[in-house]
């Protein structure tokens, strides 16, 4: 055999046949670990990634109490988790532009690159979109196997848990810079993970003032870290009131809709300025009544549905403001083992924490 097809055989194979991994096995509440899965193999154009961490996001608490939108969605079994960082450990033969032992985080999104979106450029809404750890296996796991498009290569020097963020960051980031908000009073509502995180965006990208609200303490406590100009308790505080008092009256400029929840929802667009821009972000848990001719067509708003991130624009805008010092240090408050993945759980819905960081 040449040297050149032993170097292949040695990228291509893994260093072990099985691995623990995270599962959602069943139509049912909970995840199940298990210490006998198969390491994933590669296709065309995949890479095979050490995992080094995830984290745990909302979408990843859906499917664990499986509730309504897990069970229209989720098809067990597969390895849950979506936000990882790790190394690359195997690459295949037709994969020229990822190097073994690389130090990535990976984009969620596995696109088809074919559908009129992708073409368009807008492969953030594909409509084939496959979003590893929910339609796929995901990185809760020893290994993951993914196209080599997803993987963001990241400085040595980058922290894990740093890295780890990196894919939730570019929620914030979408959200935030789909507008210029440059001098301008931004409004972030909603003081989950990715609020928090649209909190630093606005200031690292040179808002005026920032303002959150939120219902938990500890999440305003948080937002504080994040260097909010004004931190606002929604169940006890004249939200609208106390915003255009600090703006003179005319209300913020942007909205950044984090929370779904529909008072926030609709104490946003009545402290939103006429002619001023939303992103919505935010989950609602159903329908509800919002006066559209009062909040947006009388106002002039310019109002923006977000999901995901801009790919790969959005990412390159996150490398900047890191750079530039964005600082996420404040976000993660718990590191916990995969094995210990239930009370990793148990903290994350509790409220009292920001992200968590899994490790193998």
């Amino acid at each position: 055999m040449s040297q050149a097809n032993l170097s292949v055989l040695a990228q291509m194979t893994p260093p072990q046949t099985t691995m623990k991994a995270i599962l959602k096995a069943d139509r049912a509440p909970g995840l199940t670990m298990v210490h006998d899965y198969p390491v994933p193999t590669l296709g065309h154009g995949d890479v095979l990634v050490r995992v080094r961490a995830g984290s745990i996001c909302g979408t990843d608490v859906h499917i664990y109490k499986w509730d309504d939108w897990a069970q229209k969605r989720i098809k067990p079994p597969f390895v849950v988790g979506h936000e990882i960082t790790g190394e690359i450990a195997a690459v295949a033969p037709d994969v020229t532009d990822v190097q073994v032992g690389a130090y990535v985080s990976l984009e969620s999104h596995v696109v088809c690159n074919t559908c009129y979106f992708c073409r368009t450029g807008r492969s953030y809404i594909c409509e084939n979109t496959r979003i590893i750890g929910v339609d796929r296996d995901g990185g809760f796991a020893e290994y993951i196997a993914l196209p080599a498009q997803n993987v963001w290569n990241n400085p040595a020097t980058m922290p894990l848990r740093v890295a780890v963020l990196e894919e939730n960051l570019g929620n914030a980031v979408h959200a935030v810079m789909e507008q210029d908000i440059s001098a301008k009073n931004v409004l972030v509502t909603g003081c989950g993970p990715v609020g928090l995180m649209a909190i630093g965006v606005a200031k690292a990208a040179g808002a005026r003032a920032v303002f959150a609200t939120d219902i938990s303490p500890y999440r305003l406590a948080m937002a504080r870290e994040m260097g909010v100009d004004r931190a606002i308790n929604a169940a006890t505080e004249d939200v609208v009131g106390l915003i255009r008092a600090a703006t003179d009256g005319e209300g913020v400029d942007v909205l950044i809709e984090m929370s779904g929840a529909p008072s926030a929802i609709k104490q946003g667009f009545m402290a939103l300025r006429a002619g001023g821009e939303a992103s919505l972000l935010g989950l609602t848990p159903g329908p509800f009544t919002f006066d559209l001719d009062e909040h947006i067509i009388f106002k002039g708003a310019i109002v923006r549905g977000i999901v995901g991130r801009r790919l790969w624009e959005t990412w390159y805008q996150a490398r900047g403001l890191l750079d530039a010092g964005l600082d996420l240090s404040p976000l993660i408050t718990h590191e916990f083992k995969m094995d210990d993945f239930e009370r990793a759980y148990e903290v994350f819905m509790s409220g009292e924490s920001g992200k968590i960081m899994l490790t193998p």
